[in-house]
């Protein structure tokens, strides 16, 4: 097992006054830290859900990817600020510090929050909901470590509720 660490997230979120909905992961793995944006590890089935649930095709850069975000009316963070963490094991998280989310919030009208996985889930749920009103779903991880949901499957799941919340 990876030795712990105490990781400090460094990615900005990505946002603009038209966001709608608040997708959020539990922290930036160690290829994406790497990567300096989100999802970065090239096994990691985010973007290809993304892409697939908006009928399109995402560019590699992180321009590209923010501006996909941006033009669909989806704000990217993650819930953690910092922690305690081995390797990229959310279950090893220990010392979780949340992020603040009220910028996004004042700035957007934020329709839903939809979390990437059971531990943000769970850690939204039990240090963030309570002070911001928009519901808040669970959706699978897109990790590759997440194999037991087909492509087809979690996409499904993906567009339900992205497509309910991004419109209009």
């Amino acid at each position: 097992m990876a030795e712990t660490q105490h990781i400090v997230h460094t990615i900005s979120p990505v946002y603009n006054a038209d966001s709608r909905v608040l997708l959020l992961g539990t922290l930036p793995s160690p290829q994406s830290r790497l990567a300096a944006f989100y999802y970065g590890n090239r096994q990691n089935r985010f973007w290809t859900i993304l892409g697939a649930v908006f009928g399109e095709n995402i560019g590699p850069s992180i321009a590209e990817k923010k501006q996909f975000l941006l033009d669909r009316r989806i704000a990217l963070w993650d819930v953690l600020a910092e922690c305690d963490i081995s390797g990229a094991s959310d279950s090893s998280i220990r010392n979780p510090v949340v992020n603040d989310f009220s910028a996004i919030f004042e700035t957007a009208a934020i329709r839903a929050v939809l979390t990437t996985g059971r531990t943000a889930y769970r850690l939204y749920e039990r240090l963030c909901s309570a002070k911001y009103d928009a519901p808040f779903y669970y959706l699978p991880s897109s990790s590759p470590a997440n194999c037991a949901l087909s492509l087809e499957r979690i996409t499904g799941m993906y567009g339900t509720l992205l497509l309910r919340f991004c419109a209009g």
